[in-house]
């Protein structure tokens, strides 16, 4: 709200971007006491560090041959800390520039709600196709179960209708000549 009003009164120049909040930097830069010698690095950089850390960190040498437990899982969560505390930072810049964006573009907020809204609506649709499939096929296999059930029920009824039934499928006779 403040940067939407900047630059009303006379005088006042518009800032460049808005003031950081701590713990975010700009561009995906990394915090200036995280800067590695020689060059800068990023929130980006920081983050696959970290990452590799913690996949090093469980698979080295000094990890696999000591037998402090405990150690071991100092080590362990520290890195995964650091590696969670640079995927906030990472998510706290994406999120400052969600809320610039939302501020200077509403517009293209709420197409991105259209189009997220539209691709639940697609998904919810083809889910109900699919269940209405599996529905139409179990109803079939409960008609055909009816079907079966009722064909012993149109034989003919009687006491002599199984003697009748079993005589039936009785080869005839063959007659000596």
């Amino acid at each position: 709200m403040a940067s939407s009003m900047s630059g009303m009164f006379p005088g006042q120049q518009p800032p460049a971007h808005p003031a950081p909040v701590p713990g975010a930097a700009a561009p995906l830069s990394a915090p200036s006491g995280s800067r590695a010698p020689g060059g800068s690095t990023t929130l980006v950089d920081d983050l696959e560090a970290s990452f590799e850390a913690c996949f090093a960190s469980l698979v080295s040498q000094d990890y696999v041959n000591g037998t402090d437990q405990e150690e071991i899982r100092t080590g362990v969560d520290q890195c995964i800390q650091k590696f969670l505390d640079v995927a906030r930072q990472i998510e706290c810049f994406f999120l400052q520039k969600r809320l610039q964006l939302s501020v200077q573009k509403p517009e293209q907020v709420e197409k991105e709600d259209i189009s997220e809204l539209r691709n639940e609506l697609q998904r919810k649709e083809m889910l109900i196709q699919k269940h209405l499939t599996k529905i139409h096929h179990w109803q079939q296999v409960l008609e055909d179960i009816n079907v079966q059930h009722k064909k012993p029920t149109e034989l003919p009824q009687g006491p002599l209708a199984f003697l009748e039934q079993a005589s039936a499928n009785l080869p005839a006779p063959i007659k000596p000549n």
